[in-house]
């Protein structure tokens, strides 16, 4: 009973600070201005890192996802801590997914303040300590050396600026014998 009524506490926050027309600046999501990572408990035991992260990732860009396990079985405990790219998407989800019905069971999202990332384990699978080690963002796409529009654009076996005039000239051609 102790999240339904975190969740609604949280809720009332939001709607008090509506009413009242408190800016942003102002808000109580400032005390975690400088952390990106959220708390996510009353998860269905069966969801995994990446149901979650779809979910989440509708509000910003996904950085890392510890879903915390059972060290013997490796279920899911029902929660998990996300980190986002920025900041922003924070608010955005805590707005916006604490207490929704997720599979039948009602969510609970909240700020988290100093999160502390877990240490590497021998026991992890090795999924779990790639995940751990690199997190679950995008890898950087290394500029190109080649800085032409045209090199970059070019596929392989494709044809080529003055190869696809003459297909159009062929097919415009064919077009006026049979109009003929």
């Amino acid at each position: 009973m102790a999240i339904c009524i975190n969740v609604r506490n949280i809720q009332n926050l939001n709607l008090r600070e509506l009413e009242a027309r408190v800016p942003f600046a102002q808000s109580w999501h400032q005390q975690y201005k400088d952390s990106a990572w959220i708390f996510i408990g009353g998860l269905d035991y069966d969801l995994t890192e990446g149901d979650i992260i779809c979910l989440f990732s509708q509000y910003g860009e996904v950085a890392n996802i510890n879903l915390v396990r059972d060290k013997k079985t490796g279920k899911s405990k029902g929660f998990a801590f996300l980190c986002f790219e920025n900041q922003l998407s924070t608010v955005l989800s805590v707005d916006n997914l604490n207490s929704i019905k997720l599979c039948g069971r009602t969510i609970r999202v909240d700020h988290v303040e100093e999160y502390k990332v877990p240490k590497m384990r021998e026991d992890m699978a090795p999924e779990q300590q790639k995940l751990a080690l690199e997190g679950c963002a995008p890898q950087p796409i290394a500029p190109s050396h080649n800085t032409s529009m045209s090199a970059e654009m070019e596929i392989e076996g494709s044809p080529d600026c003055s190869d696809r005039k003459k297909l159009k000239k062929r097919k415009e051609e064919k077009h006026k014998d049979i109009k003929v």
